[in-house]
C-alpha cells in the first residue's frame, strides 16, 4: 500500500498561483480530489498533480514543439491520460525551471483560448483590462 505524502512539493504554489493569475482561469476537480484541472472558458488548458512529490503538470502543445521537448527535458513526456500527441506531462524534478514552465502554461493558455469562441475569447481579453 502506497503511504500518503506529507509534505507537498515547493513548487505546488507558485505553480498554481502562475496557472490561476491567468485572465479567467478557474480551478475545478471534476476526476476527484488528487488532480487540480485549470480551465478556461470551460475548457481545460493544465492539470496539476498536486499530491505528487516532485508535482506534475499536464499541458497542451503545439504537436512539433511537444516531441522537440520531450527530446530536450528527461521531466517532459507525452501526457499521461491525455492525448499523447496534443499534451505533454512536466515532472518539477528540476530538469525544467519554473520560468519556462511558466512559458509552457501560456502557451498551453494560449492554445485554449484560441480555440474558444471569438465574442469569449473577448471577454476574458477584457478581463486582462480590469
Amino acid at each position: 500500500m502506497k503511504e500518503p505524502q506529507t509534505e507537498l512539493d515547493p513548487l505546488l504554489e507558485p505553480l498554481r498561483d502562475y496557472v490561476l493569475g491567468k485572465p479567467g482561469a478557474e480551478e475545478t476537480f471534476p476526476f476527484g480530489p488528487e488532480v487540480m484541472v485549470m480551465k478556461v472558458g470551460g475548457k481545460m488548458f493544465a492539470l496539476i498533480g498536486w499530491e505528487n512529490v516532485p508535482v506534475t503538470i499536464n499541458l497542451k502543445c503545439d504537436p512539433e514543439r511537444a516531441i522537440e521537448l520531450r527530446e530536450l527535458y528527461s521531466g517532459v513526456a507525452p501526457g499521461y491520460h491525455m492525448n499523447k500527441k496534443l499534451w505533454n506531462t512536466v515532472t518539477m524534478d528540476g530538469s525544467v525551471d519554473l520560468d519556462f514552465v511558466c512559458e509552457l502554461i501560456d502557451h498551453s493558455y494560449d492554445l485554449i483560448l484560441a480555440s474558444l469562441p471569438r465574442k469569449l475569447q473577448a471577454e476574458i481579453r477584457n478581463l486582462r483590462d480590469d
